[in-house]
């Protein structure tokens, strides 16, 4: 089994945690406020990444042996990941907690997927070059938008718009892992930094607009320990290790079925509905974002080539 084959199969195992947390997620709002949340999941998934560093670094050294000199730097530029990720995912990880506050986990899932194509849009940012077929992708995602979140009236729902900007939040986070990824770091290091980073920043917006309190945790417990482990001890870290195995069309194409599985799950578990237009809105988004990873041979090219 080649690495691009794990790294695909990696993501792929994200994008189904990531869609069922959005259920988990939108349930534990019945109990607490967001910014509580994902304080104490981001706390979670760094108590429980903690004894996975210490496991696969041992056995990383057993495999190959480092100098304590190249540990250093191995750890110096973890961390320094860590930290940076971390910082980038607070924004993206509370916008997008606050959107599912008041939206649909299905829908919260379809705008938040949006990063497939913005992805490739800011590399306009940093001197690349877009090929024209592009702008087709991006008028097709926000047309299907547009079905998917305008009310009567051309208003926009206010989780919804939490949700877009948690789409942008989350192309640089995807942006940034792939930057520290390909480099000499530790991914599950990475990851567990990360979370104590959100986990301590979450605290601040917390104390200012919440007020938490041990039994509303508690109540929200199943919830939270699910979305801790799983969707930021587990799928985050798989998403760190596999983006160091995929190639930059291949990878944001398996995260985007996130999208698919959190609409399936909200329909099961939540028992939640979309209208005829809403799910035109869904179809057209996704295909958009399917698009847009499955260019013409020479597109691959000029889009990811300055």
């Amino acid at each position: 089994m080649n690495r691009q084959f794990q790294g695909n199969m990696m993501l792929l195992i994200t994008s189904l945690i990531w869609g069922s947390a959005f259920v988990a997620q939108s349930a534990g709002m019945e109990y607490v406020g967001p910014f509580t949340y994902n304080t104490t999941r981001s706390f979670i998934g760094f108590l429980v990444l903690i004894p996975l560093v210490i496991f696969f670094r041992k056995r990383f050294l057993r495999q190959h042996p480092l100098s304590e000199r190249q540990e250093q730097k191995l750890n110096h530029s973890s961390v320094t990941g860590g930290i940076i990720c971390g910082m980038v995912l607070f924004v993206a990880s509370n916008l997008q907690q606050v959107g599912i506050s008041s939206t649909t986990a299905g829908k919260a899932g379809f705008i938040t997927a949006l990063y497939i194509v913005i992805v490739p849009i800011m590399g306009i940012l940093m001197g690349k070059k877009i090929a024209r077929i592009i702008w087709i992708y991006v008028l097709m995602a926000i047309f299907g938008f547009y079905l998917l979140c305008i009310k009567d009236g051309f208003s926009i729902g206010k989780g919804d718009f939490y949700c877009l900007l948690c789409a942008v939040a989350y192309s640089f986070h995807i942006m940034v892992i792939d930057h520290f990824a390909t480099q000499f770091t530790d991914g599950v290091l990475i990851s567990c930094v990360q979370f104590l980073t959100v986990g301590i920043l979450s605290i601040v917006p917390t104390l200012l607009f919440e007020t938490p309190s041990f039994s509303a945790i508690w109540d929200a417990k199943v919830t939270i320990l699910y979305a801790g482990i799983l969707s930021s001890g587990v799928a985050y870290t798989l998403q760190i290790l596999a983006q160091s195995r995929t190639s930059p069309t291949i990878a944001p194409l398996l995260m985007s079925m996130e999208s698919v599985f959190a609409v399936v799950f909200g329909w099961l578990i939540l028992k939640e509905s979309l209208s005829l237009r809403e799910m035109l809105g869904c179809a057209i988004v996704f295909l958009a974002v399917v698009l847009a990873q499955l260019p013409a041979p020479d597109f691959k090219k000029k889009l990811f080539n300055s």
